[in-house]
Formats: structure tokens, sequence, C-alpha cells
């Protein structure tokens, strides 16, 4: 239910409407208050509503750039109350915002005390800080008194406010804006003001020139905490051309020697509204996550000014592919988007290209410079006609006085002698007598040439547009000069030419011996280590698996279950310690056994097999999971469990049973898979799978048993299909070690079929 604004609804009255029309209704007035009064900048100022209103309340509490600073409260209150009726922190943020020389490229308030820093931190309360204008401000105020803008009432109808500041700074361009409305935003990076008045100039000599040669005037956006803008020409002028796109922006970091080799690298200019503490906190945390595996440290060491100090891990790193590497993972690089959606003179909303932007700003000048002449020329012609009236009571001051001693009422008789009119008479009669000497006559009529001839000249002004224009170049020449003599701050590179960021060349590796213990406790020992004897272990432990390995790979763990995990050596534990249990790295039930631990080769091939006697061949970068979880590789079926696993790396397989026989088949019968149960590999009567191993059949089997060498050259007679019994081992064939300890067959002295 609410009320419909009908024209003849009667007080009080209450009557039905739908649902859908009444919230359609009011959603769209809420949407077009929060566009038009809150959240888009007017093209011609650059300003919000709250962000006008704050300055215009700091002039009229005299707070000049000048001047004294006055509590920040007492700025915020008089807003509150007068124009602006919303929360004391939205408006305290604004005013906050406009005076952070790290948001904005030029601020527009002077601050005194705590406004918040670079790494993000928040103001201090409105109790305890000050401020006043600055002459940035102070030139979007200019001539305010002088009739150039319309005002309009206050939301209270006590006051009246600028509907737009006369605005002789480029604002909008010059300290951009951004805002988020409803169906719309606005996002638009600052520039610099020299290369805004050389574009304006461009514009006011030849209101026809090419947009290419407006746009040639300016690099690209100029923020104020630095950085290197990191794009193609075309690029920027597309997003200028359209008023949509979007640039590179990264920090700006150099190379400090540390001697013998040693360097480090300083970023001394961060991203645009990247606080510096969260970057640092980032950067740290990707570190712990051994993420950054080119970096070795990274220290905040700013004062006044940006210090981040980055170490690299060694010396042999190159610092561009460091900062490349940093670039992509963190927010040293970000993208800045333009979105110059803006609201037009008319206040309607639209995405301007940017040589539009500064049309519309000098279109507001010229406006603001016709009516300021318009309103000089009135206060001009006003003042003639006092003149004129001051001259003729000059000619005969004695008439004058004896008309004025000897009337009660003087002025109808002045008017009436003199030829006064109603204004002329009122002045004579408030002249004071030190007015009334000679000297005073003659400046008067030399006030009245000066105002004759500025008269002339306005009047020239107003009927000339190339006049009118002369006179905005003269302008903006001056804003060019007062805040146009920095030199920029962002530097402008061309798109920097891709990099492949192939870090494994780089990173440090160590040799290491990663050394599984029979319960499963996990090491890894600097160095070779051959004989586990060197080794400690805990009572009723001992050595299952040693395995060389660098410090930079991973183990490939395989259980029981099918289920396959991968662990990074470098999370692991010294040798000096007696290891971490593997279920700490991964989820182990109690009835899990592990099968085979070995260091992961991304580029190899498995075999996975299990105790029925079914399996696969498998890529190890297919079946690697770096979860805790791990992943389910093979499929098992009832009793069956996973119970041996060996590199596929030879023509042929050998697999050996339970009850010694030996089947070696074509390694191509084997099925290539991610997951799965597998093809039977071996088939039993009255056994299951004991053992397998790649080999190359034409190179036969060789053994040792005792002090003698066995070898068995042809192996035609154990070769077959897949899937088949197979034949018993040969003679003295290996009991307890099975396929393990086998290899080529070798012609030695003594050596038998």
């Amino acid at each position: 239910m609410a009320a419909k604004p009908d024209s003849d609804e009667k007080p009080g009255e209450i009557r039905p409407v739908d649902l859908r029309d009444a919230l359609s209704q009011r959603y769209l007035a809420y949407a077009l208050s929060t566009i038009t009064s809150r959240s888009l900048p007017d093209v011609r100022d650059g300003l919000k509503p709250v962000q006008r209103r704050l300055l215009y309340a700091m002039r009229e509490l005299r707070l000049d750039a000048d001047g004294a600073y006055k509590k920040c409260a007492r700025i915020v209150g008089d807003v509150i109350g007068k124009f602006h009726p919303h929360g004391d922190t939205a408006v305290y943020d604004a005013l906050v915002r406009l005076a952070q020389d790290f948001t904005q490229r030029y601020p527009l308030v002077d601050g005194q005390g705590n406004f918040g820093n670079v790494d993000g931190d928040n103001a201090a309360a409105m109790r305890y800080t000050e401020s006043r204008l600055t002459d940035v401000a102070m030139a979007l105020l200019d001539q305010l008194d002088e009739d150039t803008v319309d005002f309009r009432a206050t939301y209270d109808g006590s006051e009246t406010e600028p509907v737009v500041l006369p605005a002789a700074f480029p604002n909008l361009l010059a300290n951009g804006a951004s805002g988020i409305a409803v169906g719309m935003a606005t996002s638009i990076p600052p520039h610099h003001v020299g290369e805004l008045a050389e574009a304006l100039l461009v514009r006011l000599a030849d209101p026809d020139a090419p947009e290419a040669k407006v746009l040639a005037c300016i690099q690209g956006p100029d923020f104020p905490t630095g950085g290197v803008l990191v794009e193609d020409r075309d690029a920027i002028e597309t997003a200028y051309r359209t008023g949509r796109g979007s640039f590179r922006l990264r920090a700006h970091w150099q190379k400090e020697d540390q001697g013998y080799g040693q360097y480090q690298i300083v970023v001394d200019q961060v991203p645009y509204q990247v606080p510096k503490s969260r970057l640092v906190e980032r950067i740290a945390e990707l570190l712990a996550a051994k993420k950054l595996t080119l970096l070795g440290d990274v220290r905040d060491e700013s004062a006044e000014d940006v210090r981040l100090v980055l170490v690299p891990r060694s010396r042999t790193v190159p610092p561009e592919l460091l900062m490349e590497q940093l670039f992509r993972l963190t927010e040293l690089e970000v993208r800045v988007p333009l979105n110059l959606n803006v609201l037009d003179a008319a206040g309607v909303p639209r995405v301007m290209p940017l040589a539009e932007a500064l049309d519309a700003f000098l279109a507001h000048r010229m406006v603001v410079l016709i009516r300021r002449s318009e309103f000089r020329l009135a206060k001009i012609d006003d003042r003639l006609e006092v003149l004129d009236g001051y001259l003729k009571a000059f000619l005969d001051i004695d008439r004058v006085i004896a008309i004025i001693r000897e009337n009660d009422h003087p002025k109808p008789v002045l008017m009436a002698e003199f030829e006064l009119s109603e204004r002329q008479a009122e002045a004579i009669l408030n002249l004071r007598l030190r007015q009334l000497r000679k000297l005073e006559e003659m400046a008067l009529q030399a006030e009245r040439d000066a105002l004759l001839a500025e008269e002339a000249g306005l009047k020239a002004l107003l009927a000339d547009e190339t006049l009118r224009r002369q006179k905005l170049a003269d302008e903006v020449r001056d804003i060019q000069t007062r805040f146009g003599a920095e030199p920029r701050r962002t530097q402008v590179n061309g798109a920097p030419a891709p990099v492949d960021l192939d870090v494994e060349d780089h990173i440090e590796r160590q040799p290491v011996t990663v050394v599984c213990s029979q319960e499963g406790w996990l090491r890894a020992v600097r160095g070779s280590v051959t004989n586990a004897d060197e080794l400690k272990f805990k009572e009723g432990d001992g050595p299952r698996f040693l395995l060389p390995a660098q410090s930079t790979d991973k183990l490939l763990v395989l259980r029981n279950d099918g289920r396959c995990h991968l662990v990074p050596i470098d999370k692991l534990p010294g040798g000096r310690s007696q290891g971490e249990p593997l279920s700490l790295y991964v989820d182990l039930e109690p009835t899990t056994k592990i099968v085979d631990v070995r260091v992961h080769r991304p580029d190899g091939k498995l075999i996975l097999a299990t105790k029925a006697g079914y399996g696969f061949a498998a890529k190890e970068k297919d079946i690697a999971a770096a979860t805790r979880a791990g992943k389910q590789v093979v499929n098992l079926s009832g009793k069956d469990s996973l119970v041996k696993v060996a590199p596929l790396t030879g023509p042929h397989v050998a697999v050996l049973g339970t009850n010694r026989k030996l089947l070696v088949f074509a390694a191509d019968e084997l099925p290539e898979m991610s997951r799965g149960k597998g093809v039977i590999l071996q088939r039993y009567k009255d056994g299951t799978l004991d053992d397998l191993k790649s080999l190359d059949a034409s190179q036969g089997l060789g053994w040792s048993q005792g002090s003698r060498r066995r070898a068995e050259r042809d192996l035609s007679p154990w070769q077959a299909k897949r899937a088949t019994a197979g034949r018993m081992v040969p003679v003295g064939f290996p009991r307890e070690s099975g396929l393990a300890d086998i290899g080529p067959a070798e012609v030695v002295e003594g050596a038998g079929k």
C-alpha cells in the first residue's frame, strides 16, 4: 500500500496501488538521486556534490589558502547543517580524500594533522585535524561572487549553494574521480595539468583541430604516487577516444649493488591506490607459501619516502626476471580502469571521450567568461551613472551645498535642478566632506575614463568569439604556469617485451636424500646418503626408502587404497631430526599402508599393479595431486589393493606371481590411463601378484647367487601375451628380492644359462 502521487489526492487519503509500480517508481527516483546527487562528478568542475559543498562551506568560513586553519569538525558540521544532510563520517571521509596528496594529484584541501598515509592507515578523528583551502581550490572558487554560475536553494530552503563552481582549473581530468552509482560507475585517473593545458590551448587555437592533435599533448595518466605506465600508445589513445579502457601501472624500482655480485631491488614508488602495508603482507604470504621462488626476503624500510627492499634468493637471479614474477603475482602491477562517465552540463550521465570532456570544460569556462563580463558591465554602468552625478555636482558644488543646507528634502530639488537620477542624487547626498576637494574631481574623471575604456573592451569581448578564446587561452596559460611547472611523477613507457618466466634455471637447488622409515617418518638429509647405518631412527624403526633428490623436487606417495599424493621436499624437516610422520602431509587412515614413495618426475610414466594382477600405465603428471586428500587413481574392488609401482622405462614388462611364475610381455599391451582398474597383467589360479619390472627382454636377465653371477639371456620361453599364466622362474632365480635385484644379463666368467 502506498499513497498515489495524484494532483487530486486529499490529505490523509490512502489508496491501493500495485506494489510493482510503487517499487519501480521509488527505485527509479533513488537511482537518479544516486547518479546525479552523489556518485558521478560534473564534467564542468569535476566535483561530486559533497565535494563541491565542502569547498563552498570552507569558503564561507573564510578558510583561504593564506588564512588560518579550522577544525575539520567545524567544517563537517557546517556542511551537514547547511548543505549536505548525510552522515558526518561520509562527509569527513570526502574531506580527508581531498587532503591526501597520495590520492589527489593536486589536493584541494590543505590538511594539518593525521590525514592517513600510503600504508592505508585511517585519518585521525575530525576533532583532532584542521584544514583550509589550497590554491587549486581557490582557483575553482574564483569569481564565484560575480554571477558566473547559478545558485539554488539548499535542502531546507534556508541557504543557497552553487549548482557548479566557476572552475578555472581543469579538475575533472587533473585529479580524476571514482564512484559507483546504480547501474553505472565512473573511474577517471588523474593527469598532469601542464599536459591538459597544452591540449586546451590546441582546442582554443583551433576549435576544429583533429582529435589526434589534442591527444598528442597528453602522454597518459599522471598518478600522485608515481609509478611506471607500461601501455602501448595505441591502447592509450583508443581508451581516450572511447572514454573506456584501462592502463597497466607498475611500481618503480631500481637495482642497488651490494658488492661481490650481491644486489637488492628497491621499490620507491608503489602503484596508485595500493596500500603499501597490504602489498608487503601479500608478498610475505606468497614468500612463505613458496610461490615466489626467486625471492629470498622482503623488508619495508620506508620513512617519509617509500622504500621496499626485495632480496633475491640467489645472486644469479636476473633482476628483470625477479620483478616479472612479482608483477604477475602481486599488486606491484595493477590495471587502472578508465570509465569517463560524467554528468554533462544538462545533468545527463554519459561516457565522454577525453577530447569531448576538454571541450565541455572550455564551454563552461566560456559561459563563465560571458556571465562575468556581463556582470562587470552592469557594475560599470552603475558606477558610471554615479560618477556622472558626482561630476555634475562638482561643476557647481556651492549650489549643491546650498540646496542641502536650505531644504529639508534636498533630493527632489537636486534631481530637478541638475537633471539627476534618483540613484545619482542619493550618491551625492552620501558624499563625505573630505571628498569635495579639487583632487577628488580629477580622480573621478580619471576613474570615469578608465571605466569607459574597460566597458568598451568588455563589449568588444562579448561581441567577438575570437577575443573570448584568446582571453580563455590567457587564463589557461596562467593555470599552466601556476600549477603545471612540476614534472610528471609517472613515467610513461611502451608495452614491455614479453618475458619468458622460466624460473627453473634460476632456482637454487641443493642435493638431498629423502629418508622414509618403516613406520612412515620423513626427513630430507643434505647431500648424498648411501648407507642407512649413518642415520639414526627411533627404537624399533628403520629405513625403508633412501631417495636421492634435489631440494626443489616433490615426492610422489602411493597408498594401498589406490590414492596418490604429492609432497614438496622443501617442506620436510632436516636430517638432524628423526623426521615427521607422513600423516602431517597427507590424510592417512589407520588401515592405510604406503606402497611406494618416489621422487616425482612430471615427464615420467609408472606401472600401477594390484594384488589381483590388474594394472595399467599412467603419466606421473596425470596422477599427482598436491592436496592432503590426494587423488583416487586405482579403482579397487573387493579385497584387492595396490601392491606394486614401477617406472615404465623399457619395451617389456616382467610380472612375477607369488606362485613363482614369470611372465614377460610387450609394454605397449598396457593401456595408458589416468584413473581406473586397468587390465589383467598375469592370470593366477593359486596365487597373487608379487612383483613387476620394466625391462628390455633382448638383454636377458642377470642376478647374483651368493658369490656367483647367474644369467638368463634368452627370455623367449617366458615371453607371451598379457593375461597369460607364465612359466616357472629360471633355476636359481632369487626368492627373497624378487625382481628388485635383477638386471640385464652380462657375460662373466662362470655364468651359465
